[in-house]
């Protein structure tokens, strides 16, 4: 057994300051009940304010769910460098900022150091965009991210669950973008088939 398989499985989670923090803070709230996850959490300085604002909550209520945090300027972090090995990242919220800085390799913070480290190690790299219209220069954005590899996962509501409320909603969402990094959370709404009307 090599050594990289004794270790933990680590999961980076990048919030931004992007509308849909909550989205943030569902995919920690997951990973926290889970026994084998890692979280190595980074916070970007937009998404501070979007936590209090959206959320109603404490930063410090957040940092508080994931095992290791970094300040985002901290680019000597154990995560900007291939070498520490993780399962791989999710951004969420994605900002069109940040979408543009992973997508041209533009590595100003530890956000995008990380993204485009996940991205060199051929790991996933999730990427929960919150923009909507998307104008074409969005979308290219997409399109060059998506071509060195990352994952675009905006969160769009899977309806065929019929949910509730939305925080059913969020949770599905976080739950589905968490597998494409290989974590499955027991209890997940799948869709069967389509029934036959009655």
């Amino acid at each position: 057994m090599s050594a990289a398989q004794n270790l933990p499985r680590r999961i980076v989670v990048g919030i931004t300051g992007a509308s849909g923090a909550v989205f943030g803070l569902r995919t920690l709230q997951i990973c926290r009940e889970l026994d084998d996850i890692e979280v190595h959490l980074v916070v970007s300085r937009g998404a501070r304010s979007t936590i209090h604002s959206e959320l109603g909550i404490q930063v410090r209520d957040v940092l508080d769910l994931a095992g290791v945090v970094y300040q985002d300027n901290d680019l000597g972090a154990a995560i900007s460098s291939g070498s520490f090995v993780t399962a791989g990242m999710i951004v969420a919220p994605c900002s069109i900022k940040t979408l543009s800085a992973i997508a041209n390799s533009y590595d100003d913070n530890l956000i995008t150091r990380s993204a485009d480290v996940t991205l060199k190690e051929r790991r996933p790299l999730v990427l929960m965009v919150r923009e909507t219209p998307l104008h074409r220069g969005h979308l290219r954005l997409m399109t060059l991210a998506a071509e060195s590899g990352a994952i675009i996962y905006p969160p769009v509501p899977a309806l065929y669950t019929l949910p509730s409320s939305v925080d059913e909603v969020v949770d599905h969402s976080c739950r589905r973008a968490l597998e494409q990094l290989g974590v499955f959370v027991a209890g997940t709404r799948r869709w069967n088939g389509a029934t036959a009307d009655a």
